[in-house]
């Protein structure tokens, strides 16, 4: 994992917390959590709080994450909303996170210059046993603490406040008066300065969850669709009257499913040809095959004229993966007809021909999914199913990582919005990023 901390394509864009009364805060957030304290002076929180530092000191990666549900989550600043979420178990946490920024952007503006949040993304289930638990997840609620109390605080000061208007002659009780200016020092007006958090309850969504080996959850207005291994508890078996499933290796379902429900953009010249999705699919998989037949090429000083000598002194490589002929006699359909058949499509390489709908809000989820189907993309991979990216790459040779880091270093790094916008049409630089 070295070579992908240097290039910032893991753990990148956190924030560091290095001064002592932000550690301390921290540490009374633990403490909150009932967690042994940091012994670091600084380390960095992502959007959530997680610190990869002291996940590695605490030797628990998922010290925020028990039992993988009800995220934990330790807010510092309101600035950590501009950062990304690299550790979870749900794929929509970021999402999540980004709805309690945006509904209490003042309470926690307020709450941040003297203290930190703290507290749990709560749902129905304590654990995840099978589908079903899963399923049971329709909304979650933020409950949602303060290290140095100070929503306690404020809410005794505001009950101290009520009494002194409603109650004859609370006026005259020194000792409260003198409470309510040792509280109002340390929360200031709590009249200007709303210190507690507006909206707390949010709708869980489409999601992918990385219990039994990963499963996706798709939503619709009246069925529920779960997408994972068979071998998955209660697959077929929770709520068969509302959920329909699909076994993770019936392409042909798969892709019905989101292309009846407007999930998929279906290839078009009108949208292939700009993006270049197409070729960066053919040259990702000539790119695999490569490294497939000789582990110690180095890739990075290969260029157009001897990856082609390459085809033509492996063409029976090529031609059994099948994935480049197959892009390149696409390319040439487009390029005569404007569209393309899917139906005469093999079900296991029509995935190779789309890419989500920009406008369906599932965009990031069903774009995981299919990088998850066409493996060889290992940058679609990347933007889009770290997890499982990060996984592949363990068992990458040294020359095809190096090679790995470069080209992304190279071209999704560059300028993620712009990369995303061209590729795969997303059009804002949203919550997933």
């Amino acid at each position: 994992m070295k070579r992908l901390l240097e290039a910032e394509l893991i753990y990148g864009r956190l924030l560091p917390v290095d001064e002592p009364h932000l550690v301390e805060r921290y540490n009374k957030a633990l403490d909150g959590f009932g967690m042994r304290r940091t012994g670091l002076s600084s380390f960095r929180i992502d959007m959530t709080g997680f610190s990869p530092e002291i996940a590695n000191e605490l030797g628990d990666r998922d010290y925020l994450d028990p039992n993988r549900v009800n995220r934990r989550f330790v807010i510092m600043t309101p600035e950590q909303v501009n950062l990304p979420v690299v550790h979870t178990s749900f794929s929509n946490t970021a999402a999540l996170m980004h709805e309690f920024f945006s509904a209490n952007a003042r309470a926690i503006n307020a709450i941040t210059i003297r203290d930190a949040l703290y507290g749990e993304i709560e749902d129905s289930v304590s654990v995840v046993n099978d589908i079903d638990d899963l399923l049971s997840i329709n909304e979650v609620r933020f409950r949602v603490l303060s290290a140095e109390d100070m929503l306690g605080k404020a809410g005794e000061l505001r009950g101290l406040v009520d009494r002194l208007k409603t109650v004859p002659n609370a006026w005259a009780d020194d000792a409260m008066l003198e409470r309510m200016v040792e509280l109002a020092k340390q929360t200031g007006d709590i009249r200007q300065n709303a210190l507690v958090p507006d909206k707390l309850v949010f709708r869980h969504d489409a999601y992918w969850a990385n219990h039994f080996g990963g499963v996706y959850i798709f939503i619709d207005d009246k069925t529920t669709t779960v997408i994972c291994d068979p071998t998955v508890p209660g697959f077929r078996r929770s709520r068969p009257w509302q959920v329909s499933y699909i076994a993770l290796d019936d392409h042909k379902r798969i892709f019905d499913f989101l292309a009846s429900t407007k999930r998929l953009e279906l290839p078009r010249a009108s949208w292939v040809e700009p993006s270049g999705l197409f070729q960066h699919r053919a040259d990702m998989t000539v790119a695999a095959l490569v490294n497939q037949a000789d582990p110690t090429v180095d890739l990075e000083t290969a260029d157009r004229i001897w990856l082609q000598t390459w085809m033509h002194r492996n063409a029976g490589l090529v031609a059994s993966d099948g994935a480049y002929p197959f892009l390149q006699e696409a390319l040439r359909t487009l390029a005569a007809t404007g569209e393309i058949k899917i139906n005469d499509i093999a079900p296991a390489q029509r995935f190779l021909l789309v890419r989500a709908a920009p406008a369906h809000p599932d965009q990031w989820l069903v774009n995981r999914l299919i990088s998850q189907m066409v493996p060889h993309d290992f940058v679609s991979r990347f933007v889009f199913d770290k997890q499982g990216f990060y996984a592949a790459y363990e068992h990458y040779s040294e020359k095809y990582r190096a090679y790995v880091v470069a080209t992304l270093t190279r071209t999704y790094l560059q300028d993620k919005a712009a990369f995303r916008r061209k590729l795969y049409g997303i059009r804002e630089d949203d919550t997933n990023a």
